[in-house]
């Protein structure tokens, strides 16, 4: 897949063309998996990274890993004995 580079954003950026690349694949790879347009490993593909890595990147951008629904965080936690 080939990424236009945008020279002005190099510019103001003081960033190379390949942290600019990287950059950009990981910010359409995490919007694809935020979407659910890829799975997590197609997400890794995108980015060019390993999978743990994505996942790394996932939360850093704050994107859910797992999408549970609201109501399976609801849960009884044990009650101490006594």
């Amino acid at each position: 897949m080939e990424i236009p580079r945008f020279d002005q954003m190099m510019l103001t950026s003081g960033r190379s063309a390949e942290e600019v690349d990287r950059d950009l694949r990981l910010l359409l790879a995490g919007k694809l998996f935020e979407r659910g347009r890829v799975s997590l490993g197609q997400a890794a593909e995108v980015a060019g990274i390993a999978l743990l890595a994505m996942m790394d990147e996932l939360g850093r951008m704050r994107a859910a890993v797992i999408d549970h629904e609201p109501e399976e965080h609801a849960f009884d936690a044990p009650r101490p004995a006594g």
